[in-house]
């Protein structure tokens, strides 16, 4: 079935590299809307909660958006499933792109539904035949939005079928889609530990050259060995430590700051943002030690 016709939009102008950024969270619209522009550099949103979205929660939407630069996330892209690309919403989120001068669009390398929509972000089996599968999607994404897309290395709890290694995975499904990466290093470090393997190690195993964008986050502790992405906590300082890393490997990228739920005083989150640009500073200050 053909992908139809190029949406060809504008591109926006990138963000700064030393950018930080908050997730916009209709909780807090009344707190974002007493934000002033030297507290946040932009707003990411996920673009199935705002599209179309009208009223009071619209407009608010609006004015933030004059203010501040956009980024997207979404949620339902379903770029992992099986079922056929939805090029209804493929093509909200361009015209969305668009209104909104939209700064980047990433989205989840996952699948979330096929005969229904499962609210949950499900691992993609690391295989040859999903490597195939999941690239021929994003390239077809990526014509029909005329503009290269991000993929996110996700949280998972089990890898069924594997076959290649996590980071295999993720490097052969961006090269044959030619996509850029969305680096989550809260994801790094809770796969980490759930599945036993250094997270340093598995940072440079990454095609750091193709990352664009970070998300740094919390997590919940179930146990000792088992962590769960819930982004309902402040960052703990391993995950910090992680994020030097990355930023030393590659220089420092704009960051998200990615706080769901559970919200602390926008001061908490302010201070958090405030450590991102400490650490981008440190970053700038020292040459980048390479990327492969």
């Amino acid at each position: 079935m053909s992908a139809g016709p190029s949406l060809h939009t504008a591109i926006a102008p990138p963000l700064a590299a030393q950018a930080a950024g908050l997730g916009l969270r209709r909780a807090l619209l009344g707190e974002f809307a007493d934000l002033q522009l030297d507290d946040v550099d932009f707003l990411e949103v996920a673009p199935e909660n705002w599209i179309g979205l009208g009223g009071r929660f619209g407009r608010a939407f609006r004015e933030l958006a004059e203010r501040f630069p956009v980024t997207l996330h979404g949620l339902s892209l379903n770029i992992g499933g099986f079922a056929p690309l939805d090029w209804q919403l493929i093509d909200a989120i361009g015209e969305f792109i668009e209104r909104f001068d939209c700064r980047l669009y990433s989205e989840h390398l996952t699948y979330c539904g096929d005969d229904g929509h499962l609210y949950d972000l499900m691992p993609i089996p690391f295989t040859e035949d999903a490597v195939s599968h999941v690239a021929e999607r994003v390239v077809q994404v990526q014509q029909r939005l005329g503009r290269k897309i991000l993929l996110e290395n996700a949280s998972y709890y089990a890898a069924p079928g594997q076959q290649m290694s996590e980071s295999q995975f993720i490097s052969a499904v961006l090269h044959e889609a030619d996509c850029g990466l969305l680096l989550d290093v809260n994801n790094i470090y809770v796969n980490s530990v759930n599945h036993g393997y250094d997270p340093r190690v598995f940072l440079r195993e990454l095609p750091l050259d193709r990352a664009k964008y970070m998300h740094i986050a919390g997590h919940f502790d179930e146990a000792a060995d088992l962590k769960v992405d819930t982004h309902g906590a402040a960052v703990i300082d391993p995950v910090w430590q992680l994020l030097d890393e990355a930023y030393a490997l590659c220089g420092p990228l704009p960051t998200l700051l990615e706080r769901d739920f559970n919200f602390p005083p926008m001061a908490e989150l302010l201070a958090e943002l405030g450590q991102i640009r400490l650490a981008q500073q440190r970053a700038a200050l020292m040459p980048a030690a390479g990327v492969r």
